[in-house]
């Protein structure tokens, strides 16, 4: 009996400090689940986020978005047409840096319908800029281009990618 009542005890208290609040820092301001958002410009929609979870962190420093359990982006024409599409397991938003952080099957496809895979992307808005020290495959219409490292303007139009390998068409003359 002293057994039983000195188990359920311990089981109390522990019960009790794991529902403790966490400190206003460590506690996200704004979850939200299920989310689906679309984006203006100028009156215009311009793209479209979808989200199982997401979390906004405004006391940490730096403040901070999470999307644990994944994003998926669009980005349309003026005729709502889907220009761009960018999808990831994971992604993390630095407010202050103003970088993106995606991992775990990031998939985008940019304007031209060339469609990159890789497990890790980084977009840096201030810059402009997308990279990776990933490998990445990179699908073509008429290739397809691997690499280890890569680097791109932010409409993924223009990009160098470190140590290629891949499948080309050769035209023989």
């Amino acid at each position: 009996m002293t057994l039983a009542i000195l188990f359920s005890a311990c089981g109390g208290s522990s019960l009790e400090q794991s529902n403790q609040p966490a400190s206003r820092k460590e506690s996200p301001a704004v979850v939200t689940h299920d989310v689906m958002t679309l984006i203006s410009d100028s009156g215009i929609t311009r793209y479209r986020i979808e989200a199982p979870t997401w979390l906004m962190y405004d006391k940490t420093e730096p403040p901070f978005q999470e999307f644990p359990d994944g994003i998926y982006l669009e980005q349309f024409d003026q005729l709502l047409t889907v220009q761009a599409s960018m999808k990831a397991d994971y992604a993390y938003y630095n407010e202050k840096l103003q970088i993106w952080i995606l991992k775990g099957n990031v998939h985008a496809m940019n304007r031209k319908g060339e469609q990159f895979d890789t497990p890790n992307l980084n977009w840096n808005q201030k810059t402009h800029r997308i990279y990776s020290d990933s490998v990445i495959h990179i699908t073509r219409e008429k290739s397809i281009i691997t690499g280890v490292g890569f680097d791109s303007n932010e409409e993924m139009s223009q990009y160098t990618i470190l140590n290629p390998t891949g499948i080309f068409p050769i035209k023989e003359e």
